[in-house]
């Protein structure tokens, strides 16, 4: 078989796009704007200005809604950053009214009374993150509470008399002045900032900044408060020291009074998820996990308040529980992962009368909170990023909001659950979503999308973002998958821990084995497929371009692992890499952590690869892809490209550097899939050519793509 870039460059320059709509001679026009799509299809621009609602909060009445939803930043309009969150209302009349809007970034609404909320947030003239709290009759925000050192995560108890509240220690003085004089070294993983608990009584002092608050001596690094219904004891989540690493496999619960003396301590063992009082204060229903080698909670479990070893309610559970509340009764509501689907469900604290309130296939559940009368949901599903969603006792899930009107203008490419079988026999599944405007035996360019983790899943829900293709490459007439190999979460403990102390073994084989399924059933062209993915998903990437290079024809690895000895000595969670992912150490067996390095296998490239990688990375090291790009750049076997996003961590969070990645991404898989392959396209995007509101600050306009007839969100 010829190698995939030699492949590429002896394909014609024209090429069919988007099902075979829209023709484009690709070599013709500028490489930034060699995608023309029609006007009702999903533009690269759609993948990261839309909207989503990201938390709920009911009144305790149950009558209003208290939600928050994302507002994107505008590329070459406002100024590059994270995406504004606001604060809206869903009245008893159902009407969505807007509380706090605008250029904002609200967290944690909290209701005080059935018409009072909450929240926190940092406006003009604060220092620091602090509380505010709105009248839903109507009236200006007013400052409840603030902090010299701010205010991270926060509780109220019922009465609304006292506030828990997280916050780090202030810096040391002396330090921060010797700072300022150029003493600026880090002495790297000491003189930690832990964060410490307080608890301030909201009825006194004369105003925000003059309530009497006290600091509870609690032994660690807190990460979580919740108070008991009777406002007397606290539930909190505590970690030796604030590293990273001790939040993933050393998280423990406490039951504190309100001078942080420990009453009960919650014996649990492994990773740790959300957990909830019970409505009485007598009971603690949490998420953990089996053991400290289980990769992810899922476990649905309930302890007595006076601590204790939980008991599982679910043993045996093929499934992943996600999250859960309390229903006013005691009984347990609960969402549970089930491959690529999600159901709610209820149980009594007992483990008796178990039933389902909404079957799987419905939509994707991501959070829920228990009401008076109903369950108050955040979903998605196929065809919408989440929205909010309530579900009366006895009735159907009910759509409460839409957060982006301009979709009912565009076409969506089909999506389904498909399943198939790995080379060993192994039942495997992936979310499959098909060309736009698919003929049936006609073969498609494939874009293999590989989750990370692997101790997660990917959903039959909304797929589209700027690291996920979805319907964007559809639209383009690309098939995409994303497959939840061996490893992935939703299928129970076994299924979850089958890959450990066996990296880039059968898991990574899953992968070919998914793209040979396509091609048997007619769907894909086994010359044109890429493949990408997002940290373990980038190692999944690196190692498609290396160990498995005769098999895609591009690779797109991003924030992922090439060198698994340099990733232990670079993480900051390598405890949580022995555990659940190598289980052994690199001085235990050199030679299967240098065998488990996509460079070990980089002469096998032939596979033309774009790297990119977050410069402020913690997880996954930049140094990673710089090792890759630096290896096949000396290699010059194909094409190779490393793309750094200064500012950036483990995923690009600022509006800019997702845009960049949305069209820099799709153009290198247009280009070695469907255009001309050979060398890499240009390095420059022009930006304003895909970007309806900037369209007149393009360049070469002749040359920019059709956008949506839809409004711009």
């Amino acid at each position: 078989m010829r190698d995939a870039w030699h492949r590429n460059m002896a394909r014609p320059a024209l090429a069919m796009v988007a099902g075979g709509m829209a023709a484009v001679l690709l070599a013709a026009v500028p490489a930034a704007a060699q995608s023309q799509t029609p006007a009702d299809t999903f533009q690269p621009w759609h993948a990261v200005m839309y909207r989503s609602v990201i938390a709920a909060e009911p009144s305790p009445d149950g009558r209003q809604i208290a939600f928050l939803r994302t507002n994107p930043r505008r590329p070459l309009e406002d100024d590059s950053g994270r995406a504004w969150v606001e604060l809206y209302v869903l009245d008893a009349d159902g009407r969505e009214v807007p509380f706090v809007t605008g250029e904002v970034s609200v967290g944690g609404p909290t209701w005080i009374s059935n018409d009072e909320l909450v929240f926190a947030t940092r406006r003009d003239g604060d220092d620091n993150r602090a509380l505010y709290r709105i009248s839903t009759r109507g009236g200006e925000a007013r400052k409840l509470f603030e902090h010299e050192a701010g205010v991270g995560a926060f509780d109220i108890s019922a009465d609304g008399r006292r506030l828990a509240f997280l916050a780090r220690e202030e810096a040391d003085g002396d330090r921060e002045a010797l700072s300022k004089q150029g003493f600026n070294q880090e002495i790297f993983e000491e003189n930690l900032r832990y964060t410490r608990l307080h608890v301030a009584d909201l009825d006194s002092g004369e105003g925000p900044g003059d309530r009497d608050v006290r600091t509870l001596d609690i032994e660690g690094s807190v990460r979580s408060v919740q108070f008991a219904p009777d406002g007397q004891r606290l539930l909190v989540g505590v970690t030796p020291t604030p590293l990273v690493d001790d939040g993933f496999v050393a998280l423990q619960l406490r039951v504190v009074d309100l001078d942080g003396r420990v009453t009960a301590r919650i014996e649990t063992e492994g990773k740790l998820g959300p957990a909830r009082w019970s409505p009485d204060g007598r009971h603690i229903a949490l998420v953990g996990s089996v053991d400290r080698n289980d990769p992810a909670p899922g476990r649905l479990m309930v302890v007595g308040a006076e601590g204790g070893a939980p008991r599982d309610l679910l043993p045996g559970l093929e499934a992943h529980v996600a999250t859960l509340d309390w229903q006013a009764d005691g009984t347990l509501t609960y969402v549970v992962d089930i491959g690529a689907e999600t159901e709610l469900a209820a149980i009594a604290a007992d483990g008796s009368n178990q039933r389902t309130l909404l079957p799987a296939g419905e939509v994707v559940i991501r959070s829920i909170d228990a009401a008076p009368g109903q369950t108050v949901l955040v979903a998605h599903t196929p065809r919408h990023p989440t929205e909010l969603y309530t579900l009366p006792a006895g009735s159907a899930a009910d759509r409460r909001t839409t957060s982006n009107d301009w979709m009912a203008d565009l076409r969506f490419a089909g999506q389904t659950v498909v399943e198939y079988k790995a080379r060993d026999g192994l039942d495997l599944e992936g979310i499959l979503i098909r060309p736009l405007d698919y003929e049936q035996g006609r073969r498609y360019p494939l874009i293999l999308v590989v989750h990370g983790g692997p101790e997660s899943h990917d959903q039959n829900g909304w797929l589209t973002g700027y690291s996920s293709f979805g319907q964007v490459a559809a639209a383009r007439g690309f098939a995409v998958f994303y497959p939840n190999y061996r490893g992935s979460t939703g299928r129970g403990v076994e299924f979850s821990k089958i890959s450990q102390a066996d990296a880039t073994g059968p898991e990574f084989d899953d992968l070919v084995d998914t793209v040979d399924h396509l091609i048997e059933i007619g769907l894909v062209d086994r010359d044109r497929v890429g493949i990408t993915g997002g940290s373990y998903g980038g190692y999944a990437s690196a190692w498609g371009a290396t160990y498995y290079s005769e098999r895609f024809a591009a690779s797109i690895p991003f924030v992922g692992i090439s060198n698994a000895i340099s990733k232990m000595g670079t993480t900051d969670i390598p405890q949580e890499m022995y555990d659940v992912h190598h289980r052994k150490w690199l001085w235990e067996d050199w030679d299967y952590f240098e065998k488990a390095s996509p460079i070990y296998y980089a002469t096998r490239n032939r596979t033309p690869t774009l790297i990119l990688h977050g410069e402020e990375d913690p997880r996954v090291h930049h140094s990673q892809s710089l090792e890759l790009y630096r290896t096949l750049k000396l290699l010059d076997q194909a094409p190779v490209r490393l793309v750094f996003y200064p500012g950036e961590g483990h995923g690009n969070a600022r509006s800019a550097a997702r845009l960049d990645y949305a069209l820099r991404t799709l153009r290198w898989m247009e280009h070695y899939l469907v255009g001309p392959g050979g060398d890499a396209p240009d390095p420059d995007v022009d930006y304003a050519a895909y970007l309806p509101w900037a369209e007149a600050e393009s360049d070469d306009e002749d040359a920019a793509p059709e956008t949506t007839g839809a409004a711009a969100p």
